[in-house]
């Protein structure tokens, strides 16, 4: 039987059949944008090639500064820092014994004043907290110098050198802000002893120093006329410190500040 070609007759695309016999079309690559997607990719390639070859002296440069920054960090932390570190520690030995003393109450002005100054051919907290002030051991003497200042009746410069102290410690963060409160207390600066007992209240609150600054800001809060907030600072210690000696006679503190 003859067969014949109508005009405008496109013969379908040819026609695969897979294993299951189903009939799958063939897509010929000008129908896919395959080749285009992959065509671009190696344009980009080709760019980035050619930017890291017109660069590379920079490259390399910046690698190199990266690492000589790494090794002198390195080596300051293990030739340098390290042994500051360990030297200021046997440094301050004497003078934390010292401090030790005289917080007992043994002497404790002219203790203080040797924890200070130094004494038995040792460093002084106030020589440690100069010339090893990046270590652990300088930072803490910044501590040590304040409360001893602070105990000895130097309540200015008790507030220098606990204002420069840093510590992520809980309690002795709390101790410092605290004590520059004592200071300011002492120097009748009432707004800023209260000041520093929130802070000292407010940062990482626990059941020690959170009701023992609690109190002494209430106490200040009194004295300026702020009742309100001295009842404030007194409920926050009987709901939630019931159980700390600041608890004791707590309803007496609320009794005034109502």
């Amino acid at each position: 039987m003859a067969t014949y070609n109508k005009r405008g007759y496109k013969a379908p695309k040819e026609k695969e059949v897979n294993e299951e016999g189903i009939e799958a079309k063939v897509i010929d690559d000008k129908d896919s944008t395959t080749a285009e997607v992959f065509s671009k990719l190696d344009e980009t390639a080709t760019i980035t090639e050619d930017w890291v070859a017109k660069n590379q002296k920079i490259i390399i440069g910046l690698v190199a500064a990266t690492a000589i920054i790494m090794i002198g960090y390195l080596g300051y932390q293990r030739f340098i820092a390290a042994p500051q570190q360990e030297e200021a520690a046997n440094e301050m030995f004497v003078a934390q014994q010292n401090f030790q003393k005289a917080t007992d109450g043994v002497s404790s002005d002219s203790l203080y004043k040797l924890s200070l100054n130094g004494s038995e051919g040792k460093f002084g907290f106030l020589k440690i907290a100069d010339e090893y002030s990046g270590t652990d051991a300088g930072n803490l003497a910044n501590y040590y110098a304040g409360i001893a200042y602070l105990n000895t009746g130097k309540y200015t410069e008790a507030i220098d050198y606990l204002s420069k102290f840093n510590s992520d410690d809980i309690v002795l963060g709390a101790l410092a802000k605290g004590a520059i409160g004592d200071a300011y207390s002492e120097k009748n600066q009432p707004k800023e002893a209260l000041e520093n007992y929130l802070k000292a209240a407010e940062s990482n609150k626990n059941d020690f120093t959170t009701p023992r600054f609690l109190l002494k800001a209430g106490k200040v809060a009194l004295t300026l006329g702020n009742k309100a907030d001295a009842l404030k600072y007194f409920t926050d210690i009987k709901e939630n410190y019931d159980a700390s000696p600041e608890a004791a006679s707590i309803d007496v503190l609320i009794g005034l500040a109502q």
